[in-house]
């Protein structure tokens, strides 16, 4: 019995809330709207946002609640005894997952934490020739921390945006990178770490990070792989990967309660990272030991940094490998997870679009597109988008009861669409009616009276 069963109690997790028998690893999964009973989705709402503000299953809250109860009606035993244990279960889970060792993944609670934590770690050398390298389609709280590394490097440090205007084939994006690096030295910089996405939020293309971080290798620069939009919509193996660090959000595609992100670090690099964000009883001190009022330690320094980083509620945390065997028994598990979405994404973008009378994103090979979301193009000559998204936005949250992200991106505007298990085709027909209807209350010039 593991430390998770023997402190929470057995809550099934095959055959609930109406799973049917029939629906094994071995059997035909049955995705699509039947699969809405398992989550807490409001009966008008329709969730066409699962890349932005993800969710769990009935059965992980469950588990989640009963982890929150037992802080709450013993919390030194939990806090300082039980969760430890169920914590190292957890990366134990995600780990074998990724394909990587158990000692070298901890949690954070997202993964713009994780990023900020890898930067922060990172010592600058006194010359001023480091360099950040980051693609200019970087998710944009991460942008902001490479800009505030900047901004407190005190001259140390400098930044390099490698712009990528799409569709753009996967050679052209790795030009480019090569282009940064060549311009990065012909400038007397040094490329010294490189930010760059599995899969970007906006748009939401899947990048050729394999190759990129194969470069990096060759280059010696630092990878810094924000993966997230990662585990659970695409495949990742770590030990093939080898990336120097990595970072995934496990509440979006993993179905972990908000936030829980994995943060890898390889042995090769642990001693760079000396501190969690913020700085906690784990960190060794090189001016002496301090008192460390916790129990149970880990005898990894890295691991140990991060087990306790301050009073939080880390029931996500401990949710990990429930999310896991609930995919696992109830969903099919993970490949048939990704195809089923992946495959979603691609048709029902395609139809949106049909319906909108425009195009999806895409370039020739297909391969901008094998992730679990789609960006289509809006039927929009108007020259106050800002304005305008706006007004879209809260209209269809307002009116329709969804949220689609809107953006612009080569001077035209898109939306972006996210799949999921509990979707369907008609969910993304439903989606481009709602656009176009949008569409035609801008044209009409709805959006000026607010």
């Amino acid at each position: 019995m593991g430390s998770r069963d023997r402190i929470s109690g057995s809550i099934p997790l095959r055959n609930n809330n109406n799973v049917p028998d029939e629906q094994t690893r071995d059997s035909p999964i049955i995705f699509g709207k039947r699969l809405l009973q398992h989550f807490e989705f409001n009966s008008s709402y329709r969730n066409l946002n699962h890349g932005g503000t993800a969710l769990l299953s009935q059965q992980t809250l469950k588990k989640q609640r009963r982890y929150q109860d037992l802080a709450e009606a013993k919390p030194d035993q939990f806090i300082r005894y039980d969760t430890p244990d169920v914590l190292n279960e957890s990366r134990e889970a995600v780990a074998n997952l990724l394909n990587a060792p158990t000692e070298t993944v901890v949690f954070v609670p997202n993964a713009t934490t994780g990023v900020n934590t890898i930067l922060r770690n990172i010592t600058w050398n006194d010359d001023g020739k480091d360099e950040i390298l980051y693609f200019s389609i970087i998710y944009g709280g991460c942008g902001k921390a490479v800009d505030y590394i900047v901004d407190s490097g005190l001259g140390r440090v400098s930044s390099r945006e490698i712009p990528l205007t799409y569709p753009l084939e996967d050679d052209e994006v790795v030009v480019a990178f090569k282009d940064a690096i060549g311009n990065c030295a012909q400038d007397g910089k040094r490329a010294r770490i490189c930010i760059f996405d599995t899969v970007s939020s906006l748009p939401a293309v899947r990048l050729p990070y394999e190759e990129i971080n194969k470069i990096c290798k060759e280059e010696r620069i630092l990878s810094l792989v924000d993966g997230a939009q990662g585990v659970g919509m695409i495949d990742i193996d770590l030990n093939a990967l080898d990336p120097d660090f990595f970072v995934s959000n496990c509440h979006k595609w993993l179905y972990v309660p908000r936030g829980c992100a994995v943060l890898y670090v390889p042995l090769r690099n642990q001693a760079l990272i000396t501190s969690s964000l913020p700085t906690s009883h784990g960190y060794i001190s090189k001016s002496g030991g301090r008192f460390n009022p916790l129990p149970k330690r880990n005898e990894s320094p890295f691991v140990d940094n991060f087990q306790f980083v301050g009073t939080l509620d880390t029931s996500a945390y401990l949710c990990v490998t429930d999310a896991i065997d609930w995919r696992e028994h109830v969903l099919g598990g993970e490949a048939r997870i990704r195809e089923y979405i992946q495959t979603l994404a691609r048709d029902g973008g395609r139809r949106a679009a049909q319906i909108l009378g425009t195009e999806v994103l895409d370039n020739k090979s297909g391969t901008m597109s094998k992730c679990a979301m789609t960006n289509v193009a809006l039927p929009l000559d108007i020259k106050e988008t800002s304005e305008a998204f706006a007004w879209m936005e809260k209209t269809a949250m307002d009116d329709y009861k969804t949220f689609i992200p809107l953006f612009m991106h080569n001077g035209r505007p898109w939306a972006r669409i996210s799949a999921q298990t509990y979707l369907d085709i008609e969910d993304f027909e439903w989606a481009g009616k709602t656009l176009l209807d949008l569409c035609g209350r801008v044209a009409k010039g709805e959006y000026k009276s607010i």
